[in-house]
């Protein structure tokens, strides 16, 4: 029976933070290290870097875990590969692969936010001796398969269209962004906030009117409490020097994944797991549905959470909530080190 994780001891001073890099299929990718103990590797989603979990790294490193976020390919100071196709989910998954054997570890617990819950999730699906546990947060399971998902996004909307149509044709939504990346980012980090996304009755900022931008709905007058200047320079910096398109490519192939993962369709995962989500994220009120089927989908739930008034970037929205929500299940799934 696992014990429970040791609280954080304020006399101990917790290791900082290392940078470094690995080898990887995509080439390098870039990492950020803190704590020692089981390996807990940390998934990001669009648009952030490892950076979105810079107030999770110290807590599960205080709680007696070797906490590790890394920058997924195409973002931050991980390699670019330049064709599209190699942003496929089989690609990231044997990324994170790579990353848990360039640690000299054998198997991790993997956490991912936004894409990365996808991507973390996959990577369970197709190395379930490497990955023992699952954490998502944000977008819920839900098994590969369905329908073509471009035939999905093309419904939805009706003379609007969605946001993830829009980022299908290569140039069109880096067209938008890169002129202006910081503004970008913080009117998007806005409209999925939830202390400041768009009232009800106001347009939804996820689809885009015909001939406009996703821009045209951001919010101009507000900024995310959890946002601070020196976050946002921090963000609007990294997409600045590396463009978006990396960035956008993940989008770019929903439908190669929806072929790719043809052999796992309604397929289950059967590892201890979590979700957490927000009541005002789309991605949990949408996929209402995925989150009723957890009993058949994910079997080993340990845990499922929706925090209340909490929109899409959970971990930075509410990092204390959250943080304790992690190490929690983690106790339960992965044996902690204890502290001295």
């Amino acid at each position: 029976m696992s014990q429970p994780a040791p609280s954080a001891d304020p006399r101990h001073r917790v290791v900082a933070a290392r940078h470094r890099t690995v080898d990887a299929p995509a080439g390098r990718l870039h990492l950020v290290e803190q704590g020692t103990g089981p390996l807990v590797l940390l998934v990001h989603g669009f648009p952030e870097t490892w950076y979105s979990w810079r107030r999770q790294l110290p807590a599960l490193a205080a709680a007696g875990y070797r906490a590790v976020a890394l920058d997924v390919r195409g973002y931050g100071r991980s390699s670019k590969p330049s064709a599209i196709e190699a942003y496929r989910m089989r690609a990231l998954a044997q990324d994170n692969v790579a990353v848990v054997r360039a640690l000299g570890e054998e198997t991790a617990v993997i956490v991912g936010h936004d894409w990365g819950a996808n991507i973390a999730a996959v990577s369970a699906l197709l190395h379930p001796e490497v990955f023992s546990a699952v954490g998502l947060l944000s977008v819920p399971y839900a098994p590969p398969g369905g329908p073509r998902p471009s035939d999905v996004f093309a419904r939805m909307g009706g003379d609007q269209e969605f946001y993830v149509s829009y980022f299908q044709e290569p140039g069109r939504a880096e067209a938008e962004i890169e002129p202006d990346v910081r503004g970008w980012l913080a009117g998007f980090y806005a409209a999925l906030s939830g202390d400041t996304m768009p009232a009800r009755d106001e347009p939804d900022p996820h689809f885009v009117s015909r001939g406009g931008t996703l821009r045209d709905r951001f919010p101009r007058d507000r900024r995310p409490s959890w946002l601070t200047e020196a976050d946002l320079d921090t963000y609007a910096g990294e997409f600045e020097r590396t463009g978006m398109t990396g960035a956008l490519n993940r989008y770019r192939n929903m439908d190669r994944d929806w072929e790719d993962l043809a052999d796992l369709d309604g397929a289950p995962l059967t590892q201890p797991s979590l979700f957490i989500g927000g009541t005002l994220d789309a991605s949990t009120t949408w996929m209402a549905d995925a989150i009723d089927a957890y009993p058949a989908t994910l079997p080993a739930l340990v845990s499922s959470h929706l925090l209340d008034d909490c929109g899409h970037w959970l971990q930075q929205e509410r990092p204390e909530e959250v943080n304790k929500l992690l190490t929690d299940w983690l106790a339960v799934v992965s044996r902690p080190t204890p502290r001295r």
